[in-house]
């Protein structure tokens, strides 16, 4: 009976830790499944997080080139501009100064001949500044007497400030030798250049860095 009994004590002692240890390895299983699934879910987090913090600095860093690059654009035609506006208003200066009285003196009646050559005498309208006729009225008039009798006509136009125009009666064609137009036309030239001057410049700068 103390055999049996024994026999007894020990298979349930046996039985017990053979339970409580196939309970544990379950356990433990479990745990290290979980945290596997733990671990790989905070992988998984970390990942994004730094994918989103990489597409950001990306963003911010392509932001800030592209608001750098603007500002340069900005200044730069805001350089050119001022220089434009300074070589414009220098020409234009320059140019009314050019169409002295002497100049103009020569200059009309050899345009009023040019003209009349490939036109009508009666066809031809001169323009020119109010202060330029009251200047000059009397000293080319005996170089225009021949047109003049045939019907050429000199009148002012009050909106040139220097230089003339020269054309048909009825408008249908004229040249423009006014100072404006003159000066429009060195200043367009002049200002292609200081655009084409600007650009090699920015490209040089861009290319050094």
């Amino acid at each position: 009976m103390d055999v049996q009994l024994q026999e007894l004590i020990d298979k349930i002692k046996k039985d017990g830790v053979a339970s409580a240890e196939a309970a544990a390895a379950d356990i433990i299983a479990q745990a290290e499944k979980k945290a596997a699934a733990l671990i790989a879910e905070a992988e998984n987090k970390a990942s994004g997080i730094i994918k989103n913090a990489k597409t950001e600095t990306e963003r911010l860093e392509k932001a800030s080139i592209d608001a750098v690059s603007q500002a340069s654009r900005n200044v730069l035609i805001a350089f050119r501009d001022g220089i434009n506006a300074q070589l414009d208003a220098f020409i234009k200066t320059e140019t009314e100064k050019a169409y002295s009285a002497d100049m103009l003196k020569t200059l009309i009646p050899e345009t009023v001949k040019a003209w009349a050559s490939r036109s009508d005498s009666d066809s031809i309208s001169v323009l020119l500044s109010e202060k330029d006729r009251k200047a000059l009225e009397s000293g080319f008039m005996s170089a225009l007497k021949e047109h003049i009798a045939k019907g050429l006509e000199i009148k002012t136009d009050a909106n040139l400030s220097s230089g003339f125009r020269i054309g048909t009666k009825d408008g249908r064609a004229y040249y423009d030798f006014s100072a404006e137009a003159v000066a429009n036309l060195f200043a367009a030239y002049l200002n292609t250049r200081t655009a084409e001057i600007l650009k090699n410049a920015a490209a040089n700068t861009e290319g050094s860095r």
